[in-house]
């Protein structure tokens, strides 16, 4: 049987590719349960140092949850419901999010409900000029469910958050990048690649730095900024001991190229 995600390693960029093409990367039990295994094991994998998430098939990065598997949990009552789908989703989208590792989304066609929030929840994301985006659950009588009611008003600020969600209307990738959903719009063929050089531009530097970034930004968030400017001291403590913080001081004093060891 086809694997739901598929996983390629290439020069320590991870490629992880949500893969039901036939139902445009829909997201069911099976593909959230197998991504989140994916990225235990990459963050541990010290030959890996960036992850980029896409879909397979051209037609949809994912138009999102699986609604026949999730129906099912919901005939079957609220706890089924909650655990099922609620809890997996919002876990896989918690897990992108809290990554130490910097993950990019190339968003190459529909990013339907799931598929947006997943979108939300990574650290960056490009999207093609023919991706198209909604936050279509109240259609189906919901509000998201994978964390979207949180952080797309985080992105996007609280009234044009709501706009979408209330309306449940798509929108295009100009207006992702308008409101902070996606970092760039570029043509299809120039996707892979684009986030394949973020990946790589991102990679010049420390992980360890990197890894103290997406810490200290991703927690901060939920936090007051007396409190965000005390992870912010915790994560430069924990980098005082490093080999690479001594190692970027010596060599920009030395006019060299750093040579980090993410030790």
């Amino acid at each position: 049987m086809e694997m739901t995600v598929l996983c390629e390693i290439d020069s320590g960029i991870a490629t992880l590719t949500l893969n039901r093409p036939e139902r445009l990367n829909a997201i069911n039990y099976e593909m959230a349960d197998r991504l989140m295994n994916l990225l235990d094991e990459l963050e541990t994998d010290t030959a890996v140092q960036a992850l980029i998430l896409t879909g397979a098939g051209g037609r949809a990065f994912s138009a999102g949850g699986d609604i026949h598997e999730f129906s099912e949990s919901v005939r079957s009552g609220v706890n089924d419901a909650v655990r099922d789908f609620v809890r997996r989703g919002q876990a896989m989208t918690s897990r992108l999010e809290s990554f130490t590792k910097p993950i990019i989304a190339a968003v190459n066609g529909l990013a339907y409900g799931g598929g947006c929030e997943i979108t939300e929840a990574v650290h960056l994301a490009v999207a093609s000029e023919n991706a198209a985006f909604a936050k279509p659950e109240i259609r189906l009588g919901m509000p998201p469910t994978f964390g979207g009611t949180q952080r797309l008003p985080r992105l996007a600020g609280r009234k044009r958050a709501l706009e979408l969600l209330l309306m449940g209307e798509p929108f295009d990738a100009q207006r992702a990048f308008e409101i902070g959903l996606v970092n760039a719009v570029v043509p299809a063929e120039s996707l892979p690649g684009m986030a394949r050089d973020l990946a790589r531009r991102i990679m010049q530097h420390s992980p360890l730095a990197v890894a103290s970034i997406l810490t200290a930004v991703t927690r901060g968030l939920n936090m007051s900024i007396s409190e965000g400017l005390m992870m912010e001291s915790e994560q430069f403590a924990r980098m005082v001991p490093s080999h690479d913080l001594r190692e970027g001081l010596d060599a920009w004093i030395e006019r060299r190229r750093a040579n980090y060891r993410g030790a």
